[in-house]
């Protein structure tokens, strides 16, 4: 279907000058921006909270991350000395000691020095079950669109003549040695309206990129096509995902000369393969085999019986007011169930068997805190990382080994690595409160504050929220956090509002398009409870949002100013009428609406905080920042909202990083930096001691 004629609201834009990314003007105007906001913050105490964070974000201390491939323990590491990483390998026996004997792959700081780029790591894909090849992808300076290089492991050196994708928004996928799948920018017609891929093509190693052959084409308004090679032994395949938007997709079984098959599912769910395995979570309600299963329920079926056209789906989690299911993964004998209750993670693991499928709880597990499961191989055995994590507690990681058969509560649970501490959380509690939506909604969040603190409105908080794409906000722990906020006589709450996904697919969808409206409700509810329970008052209450995130804060500021003594918006959305044509942003109109349709125009408007600004309101303070190099949401909204404030006489900083992408940053460097001019703008503008 054709896009629709721009908005009306845009042809009159003032600032439209400022979406010129890299343009001389628009470039000048945001040096002028960065010398405002840093001499504004950067002054007695920035350089010490700086230096706080950084020492937090290079500490050697740290849990490093790792993922098997073959028999090797694989991490990324960025430290001080290695500010854009190394990507490093390890025994399991090494990995269990406080000094792991790294063997170094690639050291990405010193290929950014020799090739003259600012790199930053992407990830890799280890060609198994040799493990002597890998697909390295790298951005420059942290933007979206990307490079894939072929890296060979036992030579340390890129693969001469090997598979090389050039930049752009894609991604690249092993079939066996000599072959991969490529989704990227081919020419003309192969990227979608959202700037993604169109087409997949195998590629055969030795030929031209150009000469690879089609696979599949979706349609120019489709998300994202890609596929991928399912290496399962015993149960290798190749599928093709075809993304229609953020929350439609059909999977294809790709089959001998190219047929495809489509699996007949609902395009709202989520499936998964493993080997014999079919499992479909469900966004929707879906009526099947003469059963209604509600949305956020989770099925399974073998997937021969399903091609075969049966239907009878057995239930393997249906969920309930307070509960909905979080995360899924397979072991080798087990499915290992993650879900939330009322916001606090629960671990079941899933048995199938010639009766049906066993359910138990996974014992060891700390009852507080969020807890993290994952596979170590699922191919080879019923090992699981758990981490976990809560506000107050260094992170933990342990491995679990599952029984292959026998009751869940028979797992070996071993710890292997604990974060250090980087603040004296002692003087702190943590707690989950509700609080009452203007629709009569029960919203949680969470309240990080002191143990002795007065309830006398008068302590500087930090209300942080997102609540959209189905995104749940838990409890994690925060050196960076704590070091400059917590640490300082700070509160801190966390508003799990409709649009995530703390209570599964419904507490998204109620806050969806013409319903946006109940998000920003539910964060305004938040934000009374607090001044209501006398932990704060609006002049001492701080909010902070990105992307999302920022949208979110942005209405708070144009719709609640009252509310709030300060404001940071970093990376947003904030010109509803032009985010669809703004990069990645045709993607999110399944979250908010399509602003050209006049008729849904109509409810967009009253969420775009660029056209909610009133030259003669008064306003909080605020801070903007974003990413020159944020190739997913478009600067120019944080750009132009600052300018239209500016302009109407606001206090109103703006600092625009030169590289990042969408985080904001690209190395550790210039997150610590980020984070602390947000930190010093909200202490100063709260009157925290000594601001």
């Amino acid at each position: 279907m054709p896009r629709m004629e721009p908005n009306p609201a845009t042809v009159a834009d003032p600032y439209a000058w400022l979406e010129d990314v890299e343009g001389d003007d628009a470039l000048a105007w945001v040096r002028a921006r960065n010398a405002e906001a840093t001499g504004a913050l950067t002054g007695p105490g920035f350089e010490e909270l700086r230096a706080g964070i950084l020492a937090v974000l290079d500490s050697d201390a740290k849990i490093p991350a790792v993922t098997k491939a073959g028999d090797l323990y694989y991490n990324v590491w960025r430290d001080a000395e290695h500010e854009r990483g190394l990507w490093r390998r390890t025994t399991l026996e090494s990995y269990r000691t406080d000094d792991p004997d790294w063997d170094v792959l690639l050291d990405v700081d010193a290929l950014a020095a020799a090739e003259g780029e600012s790199w930053v790591w992407h990830g890799a894909q280890v060609l198994r079950p040799d493990c002597r090849r890998a697909l390295v992808t790298l951005s420059r300076g942290g933007s979206d669109a990307d490079v894939t290089r072929e890296f060979d492991l036992e030579t340390r050196a890129w693969v001469p003549d090997g598979f090389e994708r050039p930049e752009s928004k894609g991604g690249m996928s092993w079939i066996d040695e000599d072959t991969v799948f490529v989704f990227t920018d081919t020419g003309s017609g192969s990227l979608t309206t959202s700037g993604y891929p169109r087409t997949v093509r195998r590629w055969r190693r030795g030929t031209p990129l150009a000469e690879a052959e089609l696979v599949y084409e979706g349609d120019e308004t489709d998300l994202y096509i890609s596929a991928y090679h399912d290496r399962t032994p015993g149960f290798e395949r190749d599928l093709v995902v075809r993304s229609i938007a953020f929350y439609r997709e059909q999977v294809f079984l790709l089959g001998t000369d190219d047929v495809l098959t489509r699996l007949d599912l609902p395009e709202s769910a989520d499936l998964g393969l493993k080997r014999e395995w079919l499992t479909v979570e469900l966004r929707d309600p879906w009526e099947v085999g003469g059963f209604e299963h509600p949305a956020g329920s989770l099925l399974a079926i073998r997937l021969d019986a399903f091609l075969a056209g049966d239907r009878s789906f057995d239930v393997i989690f249906t969920p309930t007011p307070t509960t909905s299911l979080t995360g899924a993964s397979w072991t080798r004998h087990h499915l290992v169930l993650n879900i939330l209750d009322d916001v606090k993670n629960r671990l079941r693991v899933l048995t199938p068997g010639h009766g049906g499928w066993t359910d138990a709880p996974l014992h060891g597990v700390p009852e507080v805190g969020t807890v993290s499961a994952g596979a170590v191989d699922a191919d080879e055995s019923d090992a699981l990382w758990l981490t976990v994590t809560d506000y107050l507690t260094p992170s933990t990681l342990a491995l679990a080994t599952l029984p292959e058969t026998g009751p869940a509560d028979l797992a070996e649970v071993a710890p292997l690595k604990s974060m250090p501490t980087f603040f004296d959380a002692t003087t702190h509690v943590a707690e989950q409160r509700f609080a009452r939506s203007q629709d009569g909604t029960r919203v949680p969040y969470f309240l990080v504050r002191p143990r002795d603190l007065v309830l006398d409105g008068t302590a500087p908080t930090l209300l942080y929220g997102y609540g959209g794409f189905e995104i749940s906000l838990t409890p994690s722990y925060s050196g960076s956090l704590g070091r400059s906020w917590l640490s300082r006589g700070g509160v801190y709450a966390v508003a799990n509002i409709r649009g995530g996904g703390e209570y599964g697919p419904r507490w998204h969808q109620e806050a969806l398009r013409e319903n946006r409206h109940r998000a920003y409700e539910d964060f305004a509810a938040v934000a009374r409870d607090l001044v209501t329970a006398g932990v704060t008052s609006p002049e001492h209450l701080g909010i902070q949002g990105g992307s999302n995130g920022g949208l979110l804060v942005g209405n708070m500021l144009v719709h609640y100013p009252e509310l709030v003594g300060a404001v940071v918006v970093q990376v947003p959305l904030l010109d509803m009428s032009r985010y669809s044509h703004l990069l990645a942003g045709a993607s999110w109109m399944a979250e908010y609406g399509d602003p050209d349709d006049p008729a849904q125009w109509e409810f967009i408007r009253t969420f775009s905080p660029y056209h909610l600004v009133d030259p003669d309101r008064e306003y909080p303070p605020v801070l903007f920042t974003t990413s020159t190099r944020d190739d997913r949401v478009h600067p120019g909204h944080a750009r132009k909202m600052a300018a239209l404030m500016l302009a109407a006489g606001k206090d109103v900083l703006s600092y625009e990083n030169i590289e990042g992408g969408h985080g904001g940053a690209a190395t550790n460097a210039q997150s610590a930096f980020m984070s602390a001019l947000a930190y010093t703008f909200l202490w100063k503008r709260l009157g925290g001691s000594g601001a």
